[in-house]
């Protein structure tokens, strides 16, 4: 290697480790990474928190918020990421007819910029301090491909093919597979019938709400549909070289290398905090099976955090790791508000196994349950003789509020994985209502300023 060229990396390694000091230090920058599975609201929630952090008036368990004197957008540092479009979706859900925003296709990013007193025997001397809140949104699919760094081939086929059983979407795949015979030599045709297929269940396990759709690619491809990273699917057979079988596992290797490995050193790894959203509540609705598996997917997941405490040394370093998690069930504005400790009590247990892990590994963890954006409110209803207590809101093709009670809520794991069959719950889709915001109010929520409190209530103080 060229002498100059050694100098040059040695000159940008020192200017990257000069650029952390300078953040740790003097204008603190915090990644909080936000994801969930299927239908858990990231793009709502992500709206919602930027909103109500810049206008503060719903936020009084933000404990510091009295002493930030002005927030305020900011191009996001990394020119080569999409930019949240955070106009875009709160003009969605508080316009004249409101509606909910698109999910999340991709990872995108948004700058927050607070000015923030300083508080304390020696606030007068000191002037006002800036830290910055780069929020990450990143599709839940992605996250869980991370699980699959660690597994070859065969594993990830042969617990695809354990989970596929039983299932009704995994039927025309599953009689493809059936009928072809991996040891023959590689057929392109049959490798993208298999990937066609093996892509059309994994959609559809996403839509009934099934918790484990990896890769995750195959959901939203983008500029990868139709390459070979992405034409690959379980297949039997005898993994000789130049056959069909051989060629799918190269494939499965290829996308680990080359999709989701940049996805973790790009992005993932360099988050300092991280929410799960999780559609606890249509689990609940779906039954056991998917209870089950969204428990066994949040410990799993933990491997992936990599948890702990964030030094400034390490993270000079490089060797950063995921130091808060936060755990939300979402939707919680579908139930009256004396349900909501149940809920909360239901996803303490559901999350106790993933929780442990991070706790050993001396992250800070909690879970709670939220409503980004408030789309109901409560009513009693007279039911033989005694007064019913629900949730009424908006739901397509009604041109009035609707009222329901959606059921019991289970308060511990157990409480359901014993249960014969499903707890009878209501999954109502409720549409946004139309909303009037005062001056210096953000959109109505449930507990979402207890959330940002624990993600990042400690740098406003």
């Amino acid at each position: 290697m060229a002498l100059s060229t050694i100098v040059k990396d040695a000159s940008r390694q020192v200017g990257a480790i000069g650029d952390s000091v300078n953040e740790a230090l003097f204008e603190p920058v915090i990644r909080l990474g936000v994801t969930g599975l299927a239908r858990s609201g990231k793009t709502v929630f992500i709206t919602s928190l930027v909103a109500n952090l810049l206008d503060r008036g719903r936020m009084p368990g933000l404990a510091g918020r009295a002493n930030i004197r002005a927030g305020f957008l900011q191009p996001q540092p990394d020119d080569t990421v999409p930019r949240f479009d955070y106009e875009t979706h709160l003009g969605a859900m508080t316009g004249a007819r409101p509606v909910w925003p698109e999910s999340t296709r991709s990872i995108s990013e948004l700058r927050l910029s607070f000015r923030v007193a300083p508080e304390g025997l020696f606030a007068g001397m000191r002037g006002p301090r800036t830290v910055h809140v780069d929020i990450v949104d990143y599709p839940g699919e992605w996250l869980l491909d991370l699980l699959l760094l660690d597994k070859s081939y065969d594993e990830w086929a042969r617990e695809s093919l354990s989970r596929m059983a039983g299932r009704a979407e995994a039927a025309e795949f599953l009689a493809l597979y059936d009928r072809t015979d991996g040891s023959g030599t590689h057929d392109e045709a049959a490798a993208q019938a298999l990937a066609l297929a093996f892509a059309g269940y994994l959609s559809a396990a996403r839509d009934n709400g099934w918790s484990v759709c990896t890769p995750g690619r195959f959901l939203l491809p983008g500029d990868l549909a139709g390459s070979p990273v992405l034409t690959f699917a379980p297949v039997k057979g005898d993994p000789k070289r130049g056959t069909l079988r051989r060629e799918m596992e190269r494939r499965y290797a290829a996308y680990k290398s080359k999709v989701v490995r940049p996805f973790f050193k790009d992005h993932f790894a360099r988050i300092d905090r991280q929410i799960v959203l999780v559609d606890a509540l249509g689990a609940l609705h779906r039954g056991r099976p998917a209870v089950r598996e969204l428990r066994d997917t949040m410990s799993g997941l933990m491997h992936a955090f990599r948890p702990g405490r964030n030094r400034i040394l390490a993270r000079l370093l490089g060797g950063k790791r995921v130091e808060k998690i936060l755990f939300a069930a979402t939707k919680v504005d579908h139930l009256h508000h004396k349900t909501h400790g149940d809920l909360a009590a239901f996803m303490e247990s559901l999350v106790r196994q993933a929780r442990d892990r991070a706790d050993f590994a001396g992250a800070d963890t909690a879970a709670l349950c939220l409503a980004s954006l408030r789309a109901t409110t409560e009513a009693s209803v007279p039911q033989n003789g005694d007064m019913l207590e629900c949730v009424q809101g908006l739901v397509a093709g009604k041109s009035s509020p609707v009222a329901f009670h959606p059921g019991d809520i289970p308060t511990s794991l157990n409480e359901v994985l014993e249960a014969e069959g499903r707890f009878g719950l209501k999954d109502i889709a409720y549409q946004p209502a139309p909303l009037t915001l005062l001056p210096g109010q953000g959109p109505p929520h449930i507990r979402l300023d207890k959330a940002a409190e624990f993600l990042i209530g400690d740098i406003f103080r």
